[in-house]
């Protein structure tokens, strides 16, 4: 069956952080590493036909980790699965931002991408890869927000919020024409006890 496996890269020190990360190039921290060789194992024994990721670093390592994991060689990066851009607010806490904008900051204009944006070419790159890729499982490694969001714009009525945990798989597939997620933010393979750390 036709799929697309929608990843969000393993953890960073920024997320660990909780500090908005946006398209600041951060890499993954060791624990993102093991993550996302977790995750491999989890989908070695699975096919796949392709796997594109958003060029930034965290993303692009985590893609890399999986490529080996499932032996494929070739990796394709596309601009538009980048995170969101956080404008100025990229590489602060929350208690920084209340220090410097104070309890209004998500209400003022600090150069963030707006969210309706971020969903738009969300679901513009899914809806290009199911043409391209037709009757292929293709892995998309991407981020939390643009994953997110692109969810609540093709399922709304199933989505109105949502949480992406890092080193997640979310399964999309379409049935006579109509999305469908077989799978949400699983991380089973973060939780098995006889990984070796």
């Amino acid at each position: 069956m036709p799929i697309i496996g929608l990843v969000r890269h393993g953890i960073t020190d920024w997320n660990a952080q909780n500090r908005a990360q946006g398209r600041t190039d951060i890499p993954l921290n060791a624990e993102g590493r093991r993550q996302a060789h977790w995750l491999a194992q989890r989908l070695m024994n699975e096919h796949w036909d392709t796997i594109v990721t958003s060029p930034l670093i965290r993303a692009r390592e985590t893609a890399e980790i999986l490529a080996r994991g499932i032996q494929m060689q070739n990796i394709i990066k596309c601009t538009s699965i980048s995170e969101m851009d956080c404008g100025l607010i990229e590489g602060t806490t929350e208690d920084e931002r209340l220090a410097r904008w104070g309890a209004d900051w998500r209400q003022q204009d600090l150069g963030m991408e707006h969210f309706e944006l971020i969903a738009a070419r969300g679901t513009q790159f899914l809806e290009e890869v199911w043409r391209s890729y037709s009757g292929q499982r293709v892995l998309v490694v991407s981020h939390g927000a643009i994953i997110g969001l692109s969810l609540q714009k093709l399922l709304p009525e199933r989505f109105a919020t949502t949480y992406i945990n890092n080193a997640s798989l979310t399964l999309l597939t379409k049935v006579s024409g109509t999305w469908d997620c077989t799978l949400y933010n699983d991380t089973n393979h973060l939780t098995y006890s006889d990984h070796v750390q």
